[in-house]
């Protein structure tokens, strides 16, 4: 219930701003897109000051996962008379670095994610005593309050993960492959302890680099040669789906492919009924409500959520679901 009144209020704050309602694939770091004069529904920016806002992110080389997150921030950005600016890096030591070129530029707010915690405490610290607000998103969310963040924007990572475990046990799996694509990530851990957590049957875990497709691919079409019985595969990311649905058919396995996270291939894998399900965390959603969270603090003194966790997910998808989700997807906002 409480999860419930905090969507509702997020709603209508957005509604109310909105007058309606290594890098990712996309273009590299410090990417600036200002307010051209028209939010997503032809409007007119804000007539708020002008307000420069930087997110920082733990994105790896390729990962369609954060071009879906800069749209949603983008957008609210040309809404909210922002000028963004986007930078990652997947190693914590780099990421921190650009957390530090934003507080160096004097930025109106940071957006963060929270993947490696401990690499960010320092820097976040620094924000802090420059005045400079903080939203983390996405990843690390029980270390935002301490960390000194306005709130956190996404998902909790286990429960995710225990949502996929009851899905596998309705569709009778016995043994999962959990594939892990970045070691070291706090949330992916976290999402297959949930899988472990409630799942009846048993689960393995696998790293492989998900920068390195071909070297996935191989990593998943070996083990599924090696290790017998394995009847599901539970990708971290939408990336990896597609790598697994390949290795798959290499090593001849009948194992079903799961995963998390939504892109136009994993609604096509899924309509196809290559991929079983996916669990979606709306990145659209994070990216836009970061930036309009950090606007509406710096010129309403407003705090989405009342500083408590915003969850955006988990919702199960499955083929069902294709028919509504097709032009979203196409789009690069779901």
């Amino acid at each position: 219930m409480r999860t419930a009144r905090t969507a509702a209020a997020v709603i209508a704050v957005v509604a109310l701003a909105a007058g309606c309602s290594g890098s990712g694939g996309k273009a590299d770091e410090n990417t600036a897109n200002g307010a051209d004069g028209e939010g997503g529904s032809g409007g007119q920016a804000a007539g708020t000051p002008r307000l420069k806002i930087a997110m920082v992110t733990h994105s790896g080389e390729g990962d369609t996962f954060w071009d879906i997150v800069q749209n949603g921030a983008e957008e609210a950005a040309k809404k909210d008379n922002v000028e963004f600016l986007y930078s990652s890096d997947k190693e914590g030591k780099g990421q921190a670095e650009l957390v530090q070129t934003a507080i160096d530029k004097k930025v109106d707010g940071i957006v963060v994610t929270l993947a490696k915690p401990e690499a960010m405490r320092a820097v976040l610290g620094k924000a802090k005593r420059a005045g400079i607000p903080v939203v983390t998103i996405n990843s690390g969310g029980e270390f935002s309050p301490r960390f000194g963040a306005l709130g956190h924007i996404g998902q909790d990572e286990a429960v995710a993960g225990e949502a996929v475990g009851d899905e596998l046990d309705r569709r009778g799996r016995k043994k999962a492959l959990c594939v892990i694509h970045e070691q070291g990530n706090v949330s992916l851990e976290q999402r297959c302890a949930g899988v472990r957590k409630t799942f009846g049957g048993s689960v393995e875990n696998l790293n492989v680099d998900g920068t390195n497709q071909p070297g996935a691919q191989s990593s998943i079409s070996a083990k599924l040669q090696a290790t017998k019985g394995i009847d599901a595969v539970v990708t971290l990311g939408a990336p990896v789906a597609a790598v697994s649905v390949k290795a798959k058919e290499d090593a001849g396995s009948k194992a079903e492919i799961d995963t998390f996270d939504l892109n136009a291939e994993v609604v096509r894998r899924l309509k196809a009924g290559e991929v079983g399900f996916a669990v979606d965390q709306q990145p659209y959603l994070q990216g836009y409500l970061a930036v309009d969270e950090l606007w509406l603090y710096r010129t309403n003194a407003n705090v989405i959520g009342g500083g408590k966790p915003v969850l955006t997910g988990p919702a199960v998808v499955t083929g069902k679901d294709v028919p509504k989700l097709e032009k979203y997807t196409a789009r690069g906002t779901r």
